[in-house]
């Protein structure tokens, strides 16, 4: 047994089914050993930032690690944007990275560069693996590094010859490092705060947003008369009728000042200090009321659901009732297009246990609110606000849940940086539906501009922001990658796309133009 294939079965034995890849050279070994096993199944993705999105987006849903196959410092690199979304996600994951062989590194061939530093920035785990007798162990601590800590990016580079020689040891990976659990005192403290009259909120990340951690939240909601709130940037939630209601602070900051503003306690279960994504001049980044108090009864890697057990068997509402929401029938409008009546239309189409996958942070801004009263449904969300991660979050999602209608909310800026995601789309025969906001402008660079007190701006500034010369054609984009796609001009020509979506066997596309 050589290296690649110890590496693969190791990856087998630890219950990796799916490796999303864009292979090269100096990984041919490995996709050899991938040809030799029927356990393990390969998607190729055209560019990185797809292979590194869609194994983001499958281990959302999937609820275990996700497996890279990159080429090469360049190959890793190109991956980068959305590994830097996934690592904020606290997304499982382990990247498997080629390198030259050890007796080729001294020509400084063209492809060579310095593959730990570029990983080491966004992976918390890398190690170069030394020879085919380490690799399978390599393999094994780099699934374990995956699975702790609420979740990891693990980087493992892997020379050409530690993979093509002769010595290859499979290993079953040890037990993942057990996540933390928050001390005694903190839920004590945590669950004497829910009991005062002070209006509190639960601030909700990471598990405690979808499974046993939301019901628990929702019960301890119920039970103490407390809010739950999403950060903006949050991976998961479940949503819609029959789960607890969740408020997402919004991204524009005088706005979640606004949501903010009522609470005098905030504590944090999994998830950070709600903030502003960015600072100005004016303004710095806060956005929680002077005087509100804010503690922490989970870290982001501790474990938020563990959190809420306790705090509900503290609070002896581990058992209470839950009362829980009802599906709400939601008129469609009609006529002209409307970002309100996008949203409505939206939320009345979409089909029970839906995954919807959002990237509109402009056009799509009331999408959420409109849906709360759905039906049952995932949301997934931009992590890291780095563009670009909906159409292969999607992809993801949809392998990792075949039997699941996935839909795409995205807009004709961000999905350019990894339009390569409907080719994947088709190749795979993925049922996702992909809605494109063709605004044909950086609305959010142009709004952000605006908020800096600079005045409109120039000519120079407006040709930065605006992608109207020439207009993206997104039908014969996505009819370019093999996916069927039209253009809307209605709400009902856009309620009918979005139905004949749903009932395609394979992707489709649809362009709302704004």
């Amino acid at each position: 047994m050589n290296g690649a294939q110890s590496l693969v079965a190791t990856l087998i034995a630890g219950g990796i089914e799916v490796c999303f890849t864009n292979p090269g050279t100096s990984e041919m070994h490995l996709v050899a050993a991938f040809d030799r096993q029927k356990q393990l199944r390969s998607v190729l993705g055209l560019f990185e930032g797809v292979v590194t999105g869609a194994a983001d987006g499958y281990a959302r849903m999937a609820c275990k690690p996700a497996c890279t196959l990159l080429h090469l410092g360049p190959g890793l690199a190109n991956g980068m944007a959305n590994l830097h979304n996934a690592r904020r996600a606290r997304t499982p994951m382990v990247n498997i990275v080629g390198q030259h062989a050890t007796t080729h590194l001294r020509h400084d061939a063209p492809l060579h560069s310095d593959i730990p530093g570029i990983a080491n920035p966004w992976s918390d785990w890398t190690r170069t693996s030394s020879s085919a007798a380490e690799l399978g162990r390599d393999t094994a601590d780099a699934l374990r590094a995956a699975q702790s800590e609420g979740g990891q990016v693990a980087t493992l580079i892997v020379p050409a010859d530690a993979a093509w020689n002769d010595g290859g040891i499979v290993v079953s990976e040890g037990a993942p490092i057990p996540i933390r659990l928050p001390a005694s005192a903190a839920v004590q403290h945590v669950g004497k705060l829910l009991h005062s009259a002070k209006k509190t909120a639960l601030v909700l990340g990471g598990n405690a947003l979808y499974g046993r951690g939301l019901a628990l939240a929702g019960t301890i909601a119920e039970a103490t008369g407390t809010a739950l709130i999403a950060p903006y940037p949050f991976a998961r939630m479940e949503r819609g009728a029959g789960r607890p209601e969740v408020l997402r602070v919004p991204y524009p900051r005088e706005q979640a000042i606004a949501l903010l503003q009522e609470f005098s306690e905030l504590i944090l279960v999994g998830a950070q200090r709600p903030i502003a994504y960015f600072a100005s001049p004016k303004a710095d980044a806060t956005v929680i009321p002077c005087g509100c108090r804010v503690h922490t009864l989970a870290s982001p890697n501790e474990d938020p659901c563990g959190a809420l057990e306790a705090l509900a068997s503290w609070l002896s509402a581990r058992d209470a009732k839950n009362p829980l929401r009802k599906q709400e029938q939601v008129h469609q409008p009609c006529g002209a297009i409307t970002l309100d009546g996008l949203a409505a239309v939206m939320a009345a189409t979409l089909p029970e246990n839906a995954i919807v996958v959002d990237e509109s942070m402009t056009s799509g801004r009331g999408m959420l609110a409109a849906a709360k009263n759905a039906p049952p449904h995932d949301w997934l969300g931009n992590t890291g606000g780095s563009i670009g991660i909906a159409l292969p979050l999607a992809v993801g999602a949809a392998i990792a849940c075949p039997s699941r209608k996935v839909l795409c909310l995205s807009a004709d800026g961000s999905s350019m940086y990894t339009l390569q995601a409907l080719w994947t789309m088709a190749r795979e025969s993925l049922k996702v539906t992909t809605v494109i906001f063709s605004n044909r402008v950086y609305s959010v660079l142009k709004r952000e501009f605006a908020s800096l007190g600079m005045g409109d701006p120039g000519p120079v500034a407006r040709d930065l922001f605006e992608i109207d010369r020439p207009a993206l054609d997104w039908v014969a984009l996505a009819k370019g990658m093999g996916v069927p796609g039209c253009r809307v001009s209605s709400l009902e020509d856009f309620s009918k796309a979005v139905l004949n979506g749903y009932s395609a066997e394979g992707p489709t596309l649809i362009e709302v133009p704004l």
